[in-house]
This record gives structure tokens, sequence and C-alpha cells, in this order.
């Protein structure tokens, strides 16, 4: 963050609060965001932004509008310039997201978002890394489901594990972590998604610009593993690998914390009961892949499911999440978990919000330029996300 932050409007500009998720957020800020944190929400539409306040209750009396355009440079410089801290949930981020990490960039402000889109990410560290660096802002992708859960799930699996070696991981680290829910996904997330799909070349040059770039841990090594279908006999559940982005996200905590061993290496699945459905998920997963190369039935399926809608309160009252690690090290296994309510919205909106308020309000680590959840706000928010009842805990 720029040393000259404190003498900013705004602690937190949320853009995209107009939309669903964006609008869930913006509800979690009125409720609790700590007396006197001063926070606006943006959008292209000051009508719409009128309308959202007038929901927000007395939370949200006194929260001020920016109207801005995505895509307009200027007027992005603009506000990214008037607050520490840009959340913004206006995806898919790979079409829109870029200008708006370039301004905060520029500007020393922080920067949290939601994406789960690899190619974008890898992009946005290429184009503006040393930009963020020189400037102190500090750039936060995947603050919601992406990848929030794996990523401090596994910092905190980490801390257990340096509790069982006397203070500190100095063996290797094989971790796995296995996600299970009956939460639907989000229209961004589809959205992301199947645009991944349709881009997987891009997506793989992105990556290697990157690796070209990004300088490497000295005497360490933090590797994201492709792992292997099978049945997890520790967790009882067949495991289907899951082509996220959140491995790479854990990977990179790995490398940048040297608490994570000499050398760290982290697997990422999604675990059923039973066969049948392990099966079932790779087919359906395999069918969107291919429909996704074929532009007409692309555009069909995103008519589907549409960006910015989203399930009913009972229904994200029902869904929950769990996150399952197991964490080995010199001879030692540790177990951990993450669980909570709607991953897809519900706990998304509140993760992010409360990554913007930990980035605004809290004492954390010294770090600029692109960073992980885990790199950037640590025990801070880790410590926020349980109070607000996400729960971390060591399961054996």
């Amino acid at each position: 963050m720029a040393a000259s932050s404190d003498s900013r409007t705004y602690d937190v500009v949320l853009l995209g609060a107009t939309g669903f998720t964006g609008g869930l957020t913006a509800e979690y800020l009125a409720a609790h965001a700590p007396e006197g944190t001063r926070w606006a929400i943006a959008g292209r539409s000051k009508e719409k932004l009128e309308k959202v306040r007038e929901g927000l209750g007395a939370g949200g009396e006194d929260v001020d509008l920016i109207v801005v355009d995505s895509a307009d440079e200027g007027s992005l410089r603009d506000m990214a310039a008037q607050t520490k801290v840009v959340a913004t949930t206006v995806g898919p981020y790979l079409e829109y997201g870029g200008p708006l990490v370039a301004a905060c960039a520029q500007e020393g402000t922080d920067y949290v978002d939601l994406t789960g889109e690899p190619e974008f990410v890898d992009r946005m560290y290429v184009k503006h890394q040393a930009t963020a660096e020189k400037t102190g802002a500090r750039i936060v992708h995947a603050c919601g489901f992406d990848s929030i859960p794996h990523d401090l799930g596994a910092y905190f699996t980490i801390q257990e594990l340096a509790k069982e070696a006397g203070g500190e991981v100095t063996e290797p680290v094989t971790m796995r972590g296995v996600v299970r829910s009956n939460g639907t996904f989000s229209g961004g997330t589809f959205h992301s998604a199947l645009n991944a799909f349709a881009r997987a070349k891009q997506m793989r040059d992105a990556s290697q610009a990157r690796k070209r770039v990004e300088p490497r841990p000295e005497g360490r090594k933090s590797r994201a593993v492709a792992g292997k279908p099978g049945r997890d006999k520790a967790l009882g559940y067949w495991l289907v690998p899951l082509p996220t982005i959140d491995p790479f996200m854990v990977a990179r905590s790995g490398n940048a914390l040297a608490s994570y061993g000499p050398d760290f290496r982290y697997s990422h699945f999604a675990g059923t009961k039973t066969l049948r459905y392990a099966g079932g998920g790779m087919a359906g997963a395999a069918a969107i892949a291919l429909a996704a190369q074929v532009s007409p039935v692309r555009n069909g399926l995103k008519k589907r499911v549409p960006q910015g809608s989203g399930p009913s309160k009972s229904r994200r009252d029902a869904s929950w999440f769990s996150v399952e690690f197991v964490g080995e090290s010199g001879g030692t296994t540790v177990r951990t978990k993450v669980s909570g309510g709607d991953p897809g919205y519900t706990e998304t909106a509140k993760m992010l919000a409360e990554s913007a308020l930990c980035l605004a309000l809290d004492d954390n680590p010294p770090t600029a330029g692109q960073v992980t959840t885990a790199t950037a706000m640590g025990d801070a928010l880790l410590a926020r996300l349980q109070a607000a009842g996400i729960t971390f805990e060591r399961v054996s």
C-alpha cells in the first residue's frame, strides 16, 4: 500500500455491487464493517447503485456512490487513488479486469478479486508486478472460494505440522486437499471455466511467460503436483483431480513462505463417497471442456447460466462446503478441515469483504506486488474468517 494511503477518502471501494455476488458483498460490509470504516460502492449506473444502497439498511446509509466504467482507464485511476483497497466482483476478469489491476498498481492501491482464471492472474503478474512492487500495491487475486479455503487451509495445516516438529517444518512436505460441497456454482464461475477450457493454449503461454520472469526461492522448492484419480483410504473418498487455480495459489504461498519447508508439494481433488459419482464428475467435466471448444455451443451454455444471478436465500442457507487436508512431513501426518456454508455466494462474499477489510485495517506482513492471501494477510485473515464463522480445525 502506498505510504500516502492513510490520507485517502475511503478504506474500501467495492466495484460490482449491482451484481448478485457484489450485492451480497455490500450487504456483508454494511452489516459487519467496523464502525468508522469508510467505504463506497462503485459501478456504471448511479440509479442501480442507489437501489443497492437503499437495500443495505442502517449500515449503508453513509455509503458513498462512485460512478465508474470498468473499461475507462482514467476513471478507474481516479477511483483507485481515493481508496486504500479496491474489491471487485466484475468478471470474467480476463475480459474486464485488466484495466483495474493496472490502475491499482499505478496508484499504490491494494486490490482483491474473485477470479479463478489462471491466465488472467499470470498475465497480470507479467504486466504489473514491477509497478506494484514499486508503488507498494498488494494485488491479491482469488479471494473467494477460489482460493481462500485452500490457500489458508494449507497455511493452517503447515502451522499444525510445525507444532508437531517442535516449531518449524524442516523436512519435505506432501499435502493434498480434498473438496466436497453441495453448493451451486455461480454464473461468473461457470463463464470463467468455459473461457479457460476454450483458451488452453493461451493459458499455457501465459504460464510460461510468467515462469520466465518470476524469481524462485533459493534452496527451496514448492510446486503443485497433478494428482491421480483413485481411492483415498485415509479420508474414505474417491478422488477426482481438480483443474482449478487453487493448487497454483497454494504452491505460490509455499514459494513465498519459508515456513512451508524445503520441499513442498500440493495436490488438489474433489472427493466423492462413491465411484459412480466420481466417474460422473469426470465425465461431466470432460463434456463441458469439449463443448467449450465450439463457440456456438459455448455461447449457448453461457446464456443458460447467466452472470449476475444466483440461487435463493433458502437454497444458499442449505448449502455447505468442506476442504479436508492431509499433510505429511518427517514421518508425521496431520489432518485438518476447513468448512463453512454456501461456497459460491454467501461465503465467497464474506471472504472477499473480510480480505478487503483485513488489507485496509489490519497489521499485515510487509509485502507488495502480486501476493497470495496467505502471504499478504496470513494469521490476520485466518482470525477474521474464524470469527466470521468459517471453521479451521485440526482433525487428527
